[in-house]
């Protein structure tokens, strides 16, 4: 059988997935996981971009010496917004910023004192946010001007990863589409905007579309790792657009819920949604693997648990999933809520003080325990999860009945079962890992093992298992959406 790498990078973890596949069945079998974070320092986060790379390595290692020496080709997903920039003689400059340096907002502040919110949303499609690229260069510019003057090319974070083992310098449509300076209906940068911030047009490498070849790894790279060249392919860049290519969606009335750090939910359009209420309500039109939009709304996801079993670790309380659901399966429900979103979240020196401190300054019970803040946490999320629902019927005009759930959030099964109860909607949730499955599936496409997506998702509905959750209890869980709405 043939096989392919699959890297999928999120801003918690990475993995490698070896992928192969038998002409009806996809197999999957991990390779390596490692532990991904912002790096603080010199009052800046970073990202360890060199670590990174180096743990690719280690994963493709570990593949190689299990016997997996036939692999035709590797795809990169990563995270959005963020990117690296090279040297007139390719070098990397500088780690890459991490979008959660406070930087970026004081760079949004400056850029919008020149230009109105709203028209960037309709020029490019993109919510107006501080993690933006846009906004992360125009802070550069203000505070480290060196660094741009000196760049040459600015590469993705996926097309950076791609370039190290490639030597090709190329960027990616789906992960272009986050930066907001797209134009959105050409799918090319939009260097007007670009130059009106000052910003110089020349470093952004060109847009290529998904399911591409981009070359093969590099001599080096073969002779370090003992391996004959890999394709390395241009796949959907953006981990929630190789998500949505895995989820087995049949319908055009269907939500798609990409569950991780962030939880991302929208559903798939073929223009971008560029009205006043997408606008006032924070949504977004980022590219789909097969050159259309996704009209999505950006959530706080597991990120506030995430942030939550740090404090309790270090105060030698370690838990996971399991644990979790057997705690707040004892908590009592609809206590307290929070706004998911609210910025005192974003990041925050310690997570479980600042969940309590929203609770006590809206006049709430704060919560305690570790079951009460899982339970705050969840039933928060799944309620605004809801909120998001209702105006993606109202910007669509259709009726969504059905939300798939895909990512490694889905093992939450508690928040699985809220969300199918808040939102009244049958939820499928599968596969877990959406992002690898859709990486390897555009690489089967380039390779020409699967015509197209249609088949493709026909293949992964054959191969890996769902869960579906029914809603329950409407009555009560009704009366706790119209409380939260208050803190929306």
């Amino acid at each position: 059988m043939k096989k392919v790498w699959a890297f999928d990078l999120g801003a918690s973890n990475g993995r490698l997935i070896l992928s192969s596949f038998d002409g009806k069945r996809l197999h999957f079998e991990e390779q390596h996981r490692f532990f991904n974070s912002p790096v603080h320092v010199t009052n800046h986060y970073y990202w360890d971009i060199l670590k990174i790379f180096e743990e690719m390595k280690v994963g493709m290692k570990k593949s190689l010496k299990n016997g997996n020496k036939n692999v035709e080709s590797m795809g990169i997903d990563t995270w959005g917004v963020d990117f690296g920039l090279l040297s007139k003689n390719g070098e990397l400059l500088s780690n890459p910023y991490s979008y959660r340096d406070p930087q970026h907002a004081v760079g949004m502040t400056e850029a919008l004192k020149t230009t109105a919110k709203d028209d960037l949303f309709y020029r490019t499609g993109n919510e107006t946010a501080p993690i933006n690229t846009l906004f992360q260069l125009y802070g550069i510019q203000k505070n480290n001007p060196s660094l741009l003057e000196n760049a040459e090319t600015l590469l993705m974070t996926p097309n950076l990863i791609s370039y190290l083992f490639s030597g090709e310098k190329r960027n990616e449509f789906t992960i272009s589409s986050t930066t907001q300076m797209l134009d959105k209906d050409s799918k090319d940068w939009d260097t007007a905007l670009v130059k009106q911030f000052g910003i110089p047009a020349h470093i952004f490498a060109p847009v290529t579309m998904p399911m591409t070849s981009i070359g093969h790894t590099l001599p080096e790279i073969n002779l370090e790792l003992l391996m004959d060249p890999v394709k390395v392919i241009n796949i959907a860049g953006h981990d929630t657009a190789s998500a949505l290519a895995a989820l087995p969606i049949k319908d055009n009335n269907s939500v798609f819920m990409s569950c991780g750090t962030w939880v991302l939910m929208g559903v798939q359009v073929e223009k971008p949604v560029v009205t006043q209420e997408a606008y006032e309500w924070g949504f977004t039109n980022e590219g789909t693997i097969d050159g259309q939009y996704r009209l999505l709304k950006n959530n706080m996801g597991l990120w506030l648990l995430q942030q939550c079993r740090i404090i309790w670790e270090k105060e030698g309380i370690a838990t996971n999933y399991i644990e979790e659901d057997q705690l707040g399966a004892n908590a009592t429900s609809f206590q307290s809520f929070i706004n998911p979103d609210d910025p005192s979240f974003f990041n925050p020196t310690n997570m479980v003080e600042a969940i309590q401190a929203f609770c006590r300054n809206s006049g709430q019970k704060v919560p305690e325990t570790r079951a009460e803040i899982l339970t705050c946490i969840l039933e928060s999320l799944a309620l605004k999860y809801r909120w998001v629902v209702e105006r993606l019927e109202k910007l669509t005009g259709k009726q969504l009945n059905k939300i798939h759930m895909g990512g490694g959030g889905i093992q939450n099964q508690r928040l699985c079962h809220f969300t199918a109860n808040a939102t009244d909607r049958e939820v499928i949730a599968g596969p877990i890992e959406a992002s690898s499955i859709g990486n390897s599936i555009a690489q089967w496409i380039s390779l020409g093992e699967l015509n197209n997506l249609s088949e493709a998702r026909e293949i992964v509905d054959n191969s890996f298992d769902v869960a579906v959750y029914e809603p329950k209890n409407q009555m009560k869980w009704q009366e706790a959406y119209d409380r939260f709405k208050e803190f929306v």
